[in-house]
């Protein structure tokens, strides 16, 4: 689960709420018409963009509830795992995915939810994907030097772009409101009529105003270690400071009985 602090999950109920995440997850999915490979393949002929739109929404809601809950201290965000980048390899990559997705209308999350409720074409995807799998896997060594090629470090955008975490924040959720509008109109315009489910408008434009607005609170919260550093100069916060002092005695015991806060 993700790094919280302090121990809000622990490692007992991991498993449990990973396990409840995934059904309501997958519920939403559902829920969404992820389960329909004519919704999904939408995307990219114009008529429908759902995913888009439901993707977008996620991540804007991921990063905006991440820097939210590292800026309260919840959320450790030195100890979230960023994946390498390899340049050539994630291009490939992407080219073989966006295929896929094309040809056989799911990407490996929605072919699970379709193949949940008895699609029989997501079932051959995934059938299909473990497929791939086993043959990057068994190839990997005449793979290896082309899938680590171009390797770039572990970058985070805000800093590729040299601007900070609050203004990549707002920029991103900007971009995200004018995608939705502009594919809208899109809609509208392929498929020959206004969509039904953003009616009445008015709503919905409520709606995005509400959601750029709601961005601009990242610059009300920093980033926690910069904020701690700036503050631990004060002389007041420093004397308000009173460490927590243990007896050897106290310590030898919490060793010797295992105990959770000195492992």
């Amino acid at each position: 689960m993700a790094p919280l602090v302090p121990d809000i999950i622990g490692n007992e109920l991991n498993l449990m709420v990973a396990l409840l995440i995934g059904i309501a997850f997958g519920f939403i999915l559902e829920q969404a018409g992820f389960s329909t490979s004519k919704k999904l393949v939408g995307l990219f002929y114009g008529y429908d963009f759902t995913v888009l739109r439901v993707f977008f929404t996620a991540g804007l809601t991921a990063m905006i509830g991440i820097i939210a809950l590292g800026h309260f201290g919840l959320l450790d965000l030195n100890l979230i795992y960023i994946n390498p980048f390899y340049i050539w390899s994630a291009i490939a990559g992407g080219l073989i995915m966006g295929l896929g997705f094309v040809i056989g209308g799911f990407c490996p999350g929605t072919s699970v939810c379709a193949a949940a409720i008895g699609k029989i074409d997501a079932m051959i995807f995934i059938a299909g994907s473990f497929i791939g799998v086993l043959i990057f896997a068994e190839g990997y060594p005449l793979f290896e030097e082309f899938y680590k090629s171009g390797f770039t470090g572990y970058p985070q955008i805000f800093d590729t772009f040299g601007m900070s975490q609050a203004l990549f924040a707002v920029i991103l959720t900007v971009t995200a409101v004018a995608t939705f509008i502009i594919t809208t109109l899109i809609e509208k315009k392929v498929n020959g009529k206004p969509n039904p489910e953003f009616v009445p408008a008015k709503l919905y434009y409520g709606i995005a105003a509400a959601t750029v607005v709601i961005s601009f609170t990242a610059f009300l919260m920093p980033e926690r270690q910069s904020d701690i550093l700036n503050k631990s100069s004060e002389e007041n916060v420093l004397g308000s400071f009173i460490p927590e002092k243990m007896s050897p005695d106290e310590l030898a015991f919490r060793l010797i009985d295992a105990d959770k806060i000195c492992g």
